[in-house]
């Protein structure tokens, strides 16, 4: 009999990555998603007849612990969150709800339904936010400077608190930034890389970015998920750090996606203060030495291959617009 999983956040990056994963494994997967008046299914779209999808809401108790009792799933993986850290500022409610108390409402019905479930909290970097070490690892103290950092703090230590008070099999991986061709445009990442292809178009002149002289541990989402799949694996439930050890400015990122392009990038870009976040994380690097020794896991996409796979998706999508855009009949 196959293995099941349930994804919440199935249509974010992450989940798209970890469904196309498990179905190569074998899996039959299952994710939740969010009634919504726009649906939103364009990074599953090449997976959708071959997953389930269930309506529910980290907001609703009720709703989670009737789709884990209808799935029955072996493992659950939580990537649903509030994820954008400048939008934790003007809605830290809402982040804090679905970010902090969502985790709880998922383990709560893995604990009412089935306490065999093993379930991944992704955590996240930004929870050591002002950084008392370098690099960063699963002993380094957190010290979040943003409402989404605060949440996923909290995230991470109810997920250890259901793990000792109820013996569930749950594990946060603390991940670091991680990026791919299906990261949102609101990302800085993705910002950059989407720029770069519409300039070289010529359907876009200038790009207006934060702060560029914040560092960041950028990997590639497809070799992150495989790290959640691989904790779930293990006898024993335990906390680790995914990262690649490398940090590299802002800056570095816009002048490797502008460069791939033969664009120079200053002539392009513009820094405003206005986008600095209230409290900035100037520096992030993660130390993942405990989950290449316990998982045997190592990621394998460096950051230059990274942006230039980023650029070339970019570069297709502008390219495909445009032409869908010629094709379009004329309204009378």
């Amino acid at each position: 009999m196959s293995r099941k999983a349930l994804i919440t956040g199935i249509t974010g990056q992450d989940g798209a990555y970890l469904a196309g994963f498990l179905l190569e494994k074998g899996y039959e997967v299952h994710g939740m998603v969010r009634r919504s008046s726009t649906e939103n299914f364009e990074r599953i779209q090449a997976l959708q007849r071959r997953i389930t999808l269930h309506q529910a809401d980290l907001l609703d108790q009720l709703s989670i612990v009737t789709v884990v009792q209808n799935v029955r799933p072996h493992e659950i993986y939580n990537f649903a969150a509030q994820s954008f850290v400048p939008t934790s500022w003007s809605q830290p409610l809402l982040t804090a709800e679905f970010t902090a108390l969502g985790v709880t409402r998922v383990l709560e019905a893995i604990r009412l339904v089935d306490p065999g479930v093993r379930f991944f909290q992704a955590s996240s970097s930004e929870m050591f936010g002002n950084v008392r070490e370098e690099p960063q690892n699963e002993e380094t103290p957190f010290w979040p400077r943003s409402p989404y950092g605060v949440a996923k703090v909290y995230g991470h230590w109810i997920t250890v608190n259901y793990r000792e008070s109820y013996d569930i099999f749950a594990c946060s991986g603390i991940m670091f930034n991680h990026e791919s061709p299906l990261r949102g445009k609101e990302f800085v990442s993705r910002k950059v890389t989407d720029a770069a292809a519409r300039i070289k178009l010529g359907v876009q002149k200038k790009l207006t970015l934060g702060n560029l002289d914040a560092m960041r541990d950028w990997g590639y989402a497809g070799d992150y998920i495989e790290a959640a799949w691989l904790m779930l694996q293990q006898e024993k439930p335990d906390d680790y750090v995914i990262a690649t050890g490398e940090k590299h400015s802002v800056r570095e990122l816009v002048e490797l996606a502008f460069g791939y392009l033969d664009l120079d990038w200053r002539d392009y870009v513009e820094s405003d203060p206005k986008l600095f976040r209230p409290a900035e994380v100037n520096t992030l690097r993660g130390d993942a030495g405990k989950a290449r020794r316990l998982l045997g896991w190592q990621p394998k996409v460096t950051f230059p291959e990274l942006i230039r796979m980023m650029v070339d998706a970019d570069l297709e999508r502008v390219k495909r617009e445009l032409a869908e855009q010629e094709n379009k009949p004329l309204k009378l």
